[in-house]
């Protein structure tokens, strides 16, 4: 196993069993305990864990926001299962925005590449998926911001304004039914807010981990979204928030 694989399944472990202490880490893979407490205080120092006695939990707060490359890794399964499902909401000749985000990159890999759609993202990594085959895209322009790869600013804001879409594929760090979908950065949230303002139909992408969550800034209700799109067991109460703000849920088999 290299390095980067070794440490991508660290953050895979720690991230999905809720904390890990160095000794079941180096059995799990087959390291030796110096191995992973280094590989740990690399993992810490770029944010993708943080450290406890003896081992490492996943980094939590309502206004800390992971990096793109821990959440890439975090429920990929699930991810893939949202996005067979999502893509069936495209039909010839729509413009669709695919938001910056690891769910919507597997919504971006599955969507139909044959030119039959206007894609449309403020993610340079979506825009060179998407960009593959015969598919024309346009990127929002903006400032790109390191943590989550996405374009935001006045720039990315102006572009929004200006224009419209058919679909839209959204993402959000958390959900819940008072604060509805929220986001760390005040950047990101209102790029989201606008995406949503413009489009014609929403499509929320989320995996069930973000559902009961809070984070720092709202960017649209429940009742803005048309369709909820999610794996991994949503909760029952958490169907009764969507069926009470009378947005369908359709849970996709992973």
């Amino acid at each position: 196993m290299l390095p980067a694989e070794r440490k991508r399944r660290i953050v895979e472990l720690v991230t999905g069993k809720d904390g890990q202490s160095v000794e079941a880490l180096a059995e799990d893979l087959g390291f030796s305990k110096a191995t992973i407490r280094r590989d740990l205080q690399e993992l810490e120092e770029r944010g993708r864990i943080e450290r406890s006695h003896g081992g490492a939990v996943p980094v939590t707060s309502v206004g800390h926001e992971q990096a793109y490359g821990q959440k890439e890794v975090q429920n990929l399964k699930e991810k893939r299962a949202i996005a067979e499902r999502a893509v069936e909401e495209i039909t010839d000749g729509q413009v669709v925005f695919f938001d910056a985000g690891t769910t919507t990159m597997q919504v971006a890999t599955q969507a139909p590449k044959d030119g039959s759609m206007l894609a449309v993202t403020n993610s340079p990594r979506l825009a060179v998926e998407l960009g593959k085959e015969e598919n024309d895209v346009k990127l929002t322009g903006g400032t790109l911001r390191r943590r989550t790869r996405s374009l935001v600013g006045p720039t990315a804001e102006s572009f929004l304004e200006r224009t419209n879409f058919d679909l839209l594929f959204l993402g959000a760090n958390a959900i819940d039914h008072e604060t509805g979908l929220t986001t760390p950065n005040e950047e990101e949230a209102r790029v989201k807010e606008l995406m949503v303002e413009r489009a014609s139909r929403v499509v929320l992408v989320a995996d069930a981990s973000k559902i009961g969550e809070r984070s720092f800034v709202s960017f649209a209700r429940l009742d803005d979204v048309d369709l909820f799109v999610t794996a991994g067991g949503i909760p029952a109460e958490a169907r009764e928030w969507f069926e009470a703000a009378e947005v369908p849920v359709v849970e996709a088999r992973s």
